[in-house]
């Protein structure tokens, strides 16, 4: 029995300092350039996880006496990584959403829209579900709506998606960074930004391409007049981890610990430190045109990356992240592999007040878009 109890203690103590170790490195990816460091991005995938074992840990040691001195271990690192920890879990709770706005906010909207399921219905034979997010969108009243795989076709027998926005939904003003097309010319995608306020000015940011970099679309920004102020609002969509179905597929077998794991595996981690490593480099840009920017902004979009990750360290720095600041949770996004993805934002310039925040869940895309009440103040 004796023997054991030490063996218990032993391994105890052994996984407690393994995990405190892995989470200090997850919490170190997000200031480390993935470009050198990718693994660690890796970490920060399973920051969660490392987090909630932690947690254990510390309640164990609580109430087991002489697990108790190792407590302190775990509270330790859990304070050291407190920064990571508050950029992953909101904790507002109780903080509804209403629709009528506040008086004097501006409605943001963010959504990636995957072309409004049209390849995917396509596929199936199915008519698709673009007019139910079309009056999702318009239930909500958003002012500037920015939306990433925007897809717009210009095919005699389709409906044009920009001129039925503007129309139906009451949107005058429009910027679109027709990032990808058709060699004939028969429809166009990338980033779009729509705003009922007028826009004076607009610029389409390329990311550097030494390789061709496929699945990134542009950094698209739009001055927008807002009475006798000037706000600059930035979409993006950053590099894409080009995940297909099978390695979907893939994914569960690691889950399952299946035979060919390791080659699963491989495959999967490839992927992933191509797009950390492009990640990083597009977050560097953004920041830089972030801080050259001559009005209040806003950025808006599918970073592609988790809260605790260089990509978005990088880009928020001392700005304001919306659903941090009103929202309660984890606010998932992206609706497959795991319920802790978080990569879709609204960050604001410290001159913004956040009024309110919410995430909407909805069968539509393999994204749920994210709605904020904001208001700049004098």
């Amino acid at each position: 029995m004796a023997r054991l109890r030490n063996f218990s203690r032993r391994l105890f103590i052994t996984l407690n300092i393994i995990t405190v170790i892995l989470f200090l490195l997850a919490c170190a990816n997000s200031f480390l350039p993935p470009g050198k460091w990718w693994l660690l991005s890796l970490l920060g995938l399973i920051f969660p996880l490392l987090l909630l074992m932690l947690v254990l840990f510390f309640i164990i040691g609580l109430f087991i006496s002489h697990y108790r001195p190792w407590s302190v271990l775990s509270l330790g690192a859990l304070l050291v990584g407190w920064t990571n920890i508050h950029s992953f879990f909101a904790m507002h709770p109780g903080k509804g959403f209403t629709l009528a706005k506040p008086p004097g906010a501006l409605r943001i909207m963010t959504w990636n829209v995957r072309s409004f399921d049209v390849f995917i219905t396509a596929k199936r034979g199915a008519s698709g579900h673009r007019i139910k997010m079309m009056n999702f969108i318009d239930s909500l009243h958003p002012d500037v709506l920015c939306l990433q795989e925007f897809f717009e076709s210009y095919h005699p027998n389709d409906t044009p998606n920009i001129s039925y926005i503007e129309q139906q939904l009451h949107f005058p003003y429009h910027v679109f960074s027709h990032d990808y097309g058709r060699y004939d010319g028969k429809w166009a995608a990338g980033v779009i930004i729509f705003s009922r306020y007028p826009i004076v000015d607009s610029m389409t940011i390329h990311y550097s391409k030494p390789d061709r970099v496929p699945a990134t679309e542009s950094l698209l920004a739009a001055d927008i007049q807002l009475g006798d102020d000037t706000l600059r609002v930035f979409t993006t969509h950053l590099q894409s981890v080009l995940f297909r179905s099978k390695d979907y597929h893939d994914i569960e077998i690691i889950k399952n610990v299946d035979d060919s794991i390791l080659m699963a595996s491989k495959s999967i981690a490839k992927k992933l430190g191509y797009a950390f490593k492009h990640r990083g480099d597009q977050a560097e840009e953004v920041r830089v045109r972030l801080d050259r920017s001559p009005y209040p902004g806003i950025i808006c979009g599918d970073f592609n990356d988790v809260p605790n990750s260089y990509t978005y360290f990088t880009i928020r720095r001392d700005w304001k992240d919306a659903f941090l600041q009103k929202g309660f949770g984890i606010g998932r996004t992206f609706v497959h592999i795991s319920p802790t993805l978080r990569i879709d934002y609204i960050l604001t310039d410290p001159q913004f007040d956040i009024l309110q925040c919410r995430k909407f869940s909805v069968p539509w895309s393999d994204h749920n878009p994210v709605v904020a009440d904001v208001k700049l103040t004098p």
